[in-house]
């Protein structure tokens, strides 16, 4: 029998709000006990993965998330104007209206700047649920991904700022603009790999359980704008490469998540539901490809760091 332990890794993907479900998705883990050995997060999955990987419990993240929502800065902020624009939920005819006129406003700054919302807003909302550390000091070894849009390649965050790192993973094209690191220019990781499975492999994972947060390649929503045949034409490749990710992951978890957009925060206690039901379901399948002596005392390894 081989007793050697296997690296255990969780590749959380992106998808903005929708990557509230990690959250029910860890709790669900973490009450079963499930050794994790390294987290790779693409930019909502870096976002709660990071925190996670910081030693912050995912009950913690949770409450976290209630006490931001209702804070005066998000109630504010340019992120919960787009979500009023977004949100398929019934709202007062007045808010309807102001959402609209706002969303309309932030579209038109965009056509002059590389992104809707003010870096110092965005910063200020990373720095609320991750830790000022360093990533080679998390509790779990820690990787982000992003993407230089120079090169178009995949970049993979192992040391340096743990709140950088995921600032920069997390940078929604269009939302928020890409940042100058090291010669590059780095934006949102999702861009090509919304799901890192193939990172968390390079990494030195031997076992990969995926969460995919992705929208489905289904949708009622009208194709009649010239916006929405380049958002829709984005979503069908994003699907295809995602699908082509995931067939390297031992394990894939899905959330039923719905087509909500990437802003819609508001609807954070349904995905951690979602993400908890999602996980329960495939504990079965999670503890099959997990040794049985590592789920019972072996030896912790490390994921081998690898220098952005």
């Amino acid at each position: 029998m081989n007793w050697t332990h296997k690296c255990i890794a969780l590749a959380l993907g992106g998808g903005g709000a929708r990557g509230f479900a990690h959250i029910g998705v860890l709790k669900a883990l973490s009450r079963e006990k499930i050794p994790v050995d390294l987290i790779v997060g693409t930019s909502s999955g870096a976002l709660i993965g990071g925190a996670y990987a910081s030693g912050i419990t995912p009950q913690e993240v949770e409450l976290k998330i209630g006490e931001y929502l209702n804070s005066k800065e998000y109630q504010s902020s340019a992120v919960r104007a787009i979500e009023r624009a977004h949100d398929g939920e019934r709202v007062s005819l007045t808010r309807k209206l102001q959402g609209f006129f706002q969303n309309k406003f932030l579209l038109l700054q965009a056509m002059f700047k590389p992104g809707i919302l003010s870096p110092e807003e965005f910063q200020s909302m990373i720095d609320f649920f991750i830790p000022d550390i360093m990533i080679q000091d998390t509790a779990i070894p820690f990787r982000a991904v992003a993407t230089d849009l120079i090169s178009g390649e995949q970049v993979v965050f192992s040391e340096g700022s743990l709140r950088e790192a995921v600032m920069i993973s997390s940078s929604v094209p269009g939302a928020i603009g890409p940042r100058q690191f090291r010669g590059m220019l780095l934006s949102d990781g999702g861009i090509i790999s919304l799901v890192p499975v193939n990172a968390a492999r390079k990494e030195g994972a031997d076992i990969v359980i995926a969460v995919d947060i992705t929208r489905g390649i289904f949708s009622d929503e009208e194709i009649d704008t010239a916006q929405g045949i380049c958002d829709r034409a984005s979503d069908i490749a994003a699907y295809h490469l995602t699908r082509h990710e995931l067939a390297a992951a031992d394990v894939v978890i899905r959330p039923r998540v719905g087509n909500l957009h990437w802003s819609v925060f508001s609807h954070a206690e349904n995905l951690i539901a979602e993400g908890e039901k999602a996980a329960e379901e495939k504990m079965r399948d999670i503890k099959k490809v997990i040794p049985f002596f590592t789920r019972f005392g072996a030896k912790r390894s490390k994921a081998r760091s690898v220098a952005v």
